[in-house]
């Protein structure tokens, strides 16, 4: 019986060298799963200390993946303002079999490339093939783990940045040059870093109330785009223009309504659960705008925490603590 369990800190998670391709193959692995119904994962229950702020619980059991455990998280807004994250939070993997704990590890890294990871696998199922041009609406650490992402999943050939903060948008066209394999451009507007884009991703700070800056008219025919900032990039008619929008999790954005998010959404038209399974349709005509609102779940988190935990392992990565 286990004694002890595994703590892994920020630095041993990134320590163990986990890429993006594993990540969105192990992501895919549990889609599949979910979309045949295997996966266990209730609607996160939270608490809202502050405005706009939260702290949820994430439970999720994959059994293809022998992966059970919880994500507690928590996002604040202001804390960049403070020189603290807006993610921050921890990991606890279980072993199936027993209950017994067998790891903590912090979130942050692991929040930041699934993240990345979910929109990818959604666009190779969801954008045209060829896509090659991609736009990013804010520089932060989404903004950074989806291009690492999109990278791993098409042949880009131009890349296009816009942040509030143009310092942020420098920096990061100068250190993520060579992730996208090509120089990234600095866009002056919002609109820039949609229009005229194979795929966009979006990734502004949560509001329930947001002033999105997205106008309908925007985004290209045949376009693919991932919020990962719910609707708060996206006004209401642009969300309108959308030939179909999928999610992560269905249950979960019907829990988010009942919350007062996604107002003006439209409801989506499959869950990317059943789009990798092949019980629902994806894109259909090359023409299509399609929309990949995802929540962020549970069990993205245990699917690539697990991957985490057996390659600490295996290379003697971090440090045994007792129960």
């Amino acid at each position: 019986m286990a004694t002890s369990l595994l703590y892994l800190g920020r630095s041993d998670v990134e320590a163990v060298g986990l890429g993006m391709p594993a990540i969105i193959d192990a992501l895919e692995r549990m889609f599949a799963e979910k979309g045949a119904g295997a996966v266990e994962m209730p609607p996160k229950p939270g608490i809202h200390p502050d405005v706009d702020s939260f702290l949820h619980a994430m439970p999720a059991w994959i059994p293809g993946l022998g992966a059970a455990g919880l994500k507690w998280i928590s996002a604040y807004p202001d804390n960049p303002k403070h020189g603290l994250p807006y993610v921050a939070g921890l990991v606890i993997l279980n072993d199936p079999d027993t209950g017994l704990p067998l790891a903590v590890m912090d979130a942050t890294w692991i929040t930041a490339q699934r993240t990345g990871a979910a929109s990818a696998l959604a666009a190779r199922y969801l954008a045209r093939p060829e896509s090659s041009t991609l736009g990013i609406l804010a520089c932060g650490v989404q903004g950074r783990s989806h291009l690492e992402a999109f990278a791993a999943v098409f042949d880009l050939e131009r890349v296009v940045a816009y942040d509030i903060d143009r310092g942020v948008a420098e920096r990061y066209a100068e250190e993520m040059a060579e992730v996208a394999g090509v120089s990234i451009e600095i866009a002056s507007s919002p609109r820039d870093a949609v229009q005229e884009h194979d795929l966009v991703v979006t990734s502004l700070p949560i509001l329930k109330e947001p002033d999105p800056p997205i106008e309908p008219g925007w985004l290209s025919e045949g376009a693919f785009a991932a919020a990962v900032d719910f609707d708060s990039a996206w006004t209401t008619p642009a969300l309108g223009q959308f030939d179909r929008i999928v999610t992560d999790d269905i249950p979960q954005m019907a829990y988010y309504r009942d919350l007062g998010y996604f107002g003006g959404t439209p409801h989506p038209h499959a869950d990317l659960g059943d789009v990798v399974a092949g019980t629902a349709e994806g894109r259909t005509d090359p023409a299509q705008r399609i929309l990949a609102m995802h929540l962020g779940l549970a069990a993205d988190d245990m699917a690539t925490a697990i991957l985490l935990y057996r390659a600490a392992r295996e290379r003697g990565i971090g440090t045994e603590l007792e129960l």
